[in-house]
């Protein structure tokens, strides 16, 4: 099993769950985080750690087309193993619904 990163994160982007992942195994978008499957170690800490909760189990129906959206982006975005400030506008995307297809950016972080 493995966790992974739903579009809940996009805009809001808040890395909270960066600081406590013991494998840095996040990677970093313009506008979101994505985890590398195939690093996680499941120990579910980054989870309960997500302001956001865009983070599921693998094991979660909801969570199906995100496991390859995390795998191919994580392949693709750089790795990000500290945890940096949201976006200013950060709670106002918070619980917003359909940000993949209004919001999603494939670019990587700049920083």
């Amino acid at each position: 099993m493995t966790y992974i990163v739903t579009d809940d994160c996009i805009r809001c982007r808040y890395t909270d769950c960066v600081e406590v992942c013991p494998v840095d195994c996040f990677y970093a978008g313009e506008n979101m985080l994505v985890i590398n499957p195939d690093e996680c170690i499941d120990c579910g800490v980054c989870e309960a750690e997500c302001p956001a909760e865009a983070i599921l189990p693998d094991s979660d129906p909801r969570a199906e087309k995100w496991i390859e959206i995390n795998r191919e982006y994580s392949a693709q975005w750089p790795n990000i193993t500290r945890q940096v400030a949201p976006p200013p506008d950060a709670d106002e995307f918070k619980g917003v619904q359909g940000k993949f297809e209004k919001y999603f950016s494939p670019k990587p972080a700049a920083e």
